[in-house]
């Protein structure tokens, strides 16, 4: 069975064990949603242990957690839980994935500022993005977009290997049914906004962090006749929005040394307040200054 150093001590030795000045790198790798928080997490841990550095990186949930699996990294960033076959992989390449859930997110839907949509239901946006979905134009809902002249709706998704792109058909379309072809998959959150930003016939989703004035949120609302529930951090802490989902962080095996210390400093209020500051809800009721 292969076993692997942790990178952070791989970049320890690499320093040489007699020197004063050695840095622990710690590799944190994976989820766009989560790439705002894990950077600032990783600056603000350099002044609790300036003897620790860590180097974070995006591209996708799934490419963190294979990352993970393969030894490249230390900390996989996941919206989404790890599938089966991920599980199976890394157990085959003596991995036992840990899970860390760091906090919670409500996914948003984006339009574009004009678009006069102020309420969505999970079957419009099943009818909009889902495959055969009836829903193509603006006017199927009964609306007219000021800028939109095509009528045309522009869908903007995220490329599959996307944690958010895989939440999003789970949680709104749905295990039956696919994505609609034709959409624009951008490669990351913020691209996902600004887009929606200077497109008014789009329509896009994306996590509560990175909205901007400049878009529309509409409340959704579960089922027809059910409360129409905004994308906020108190509705995302107390499970009222019906796109919310947690935020997680995977090690590989129980974590040792600078990773435990990092991940204990995450969990902790001062590592809890970063997230609350970034958009994102705790995952424990936590008093900030």
């Amino acid at each position: 069975m292969k076993r692997f150093l942790p990178v952070a001590t791989l970049a320890i030795l690499a320093c040489g064990g007699g020197d004063r000045d050695q840095r622990a790198v710690i590799q944190n790798k994976g989820s766009d949603t989560l790439l705002n928080v894990a950077q600032a997490w990783a600056e603000a841990y350099s002044a609790v242990n300036p003897n620790v550095a860590v180097a974070v990186t995006g591209g996708g949930s799934g490419t963190g957690v294979s990352a993970m699996i393969n030894g490249t990294v230390d900390i996989a960033n996941s919206s989404r839980k790890m599938r089966e076959s991920e599980i199976e992989a890394a157990r085959a390449n003596g991995v036992e994935p840990i899970e860390f859930v760091v906090g919670y997110d409500a996914l948003a839907v984006y339009l574009h500022a004009d678009n006069p949509i102020e309420t969505l239901t999970h079957g419009q946006l099943q009818a909009i993005y889902g495959e055969g979905g009836p829903v193509t134009k603006w006017s199927d809902l009964g609306v007219e977009v000021p800028g939109c002249g095509s009528d045309e709706i522009v869908l903007v998704s995220r490329q599959n290997n996307s944690g958010t792109y895989v939440y999003f058909r789970e949680a709104v379309l749905g295990d039956d049914m696919e994505y609609k072809l034709g959409s624009r998959d951008m490669h990351g959150s913020k691209d996902v906004v600004d887009l929606v930003e200077n497109t008014p016939c789009a329509i896009g989703y994306s996590g509560l962090a990175y909205a901007t004035e400049y878009v529309s949120m509409p409340c959704i609302a579960a089922r027809e006749g059910a409360d129409c529930v905004e994308p906020t951090i108190a509705t995302a802490i107390d499970g009222s929005y019906p796109i919310a989902r947690p935020l997680m962080m995977y090690t590989a095996g129980e974590p040792q040394g600078a990773v435990k210390e990092y991940m204990d400093w995450i969990l902790s209020s001062a590592g809890q307040c970063v997230i609350l500051e970034r958009g994102y809800a705790p995952v424990t009721e936590t008093e900030c200054p």
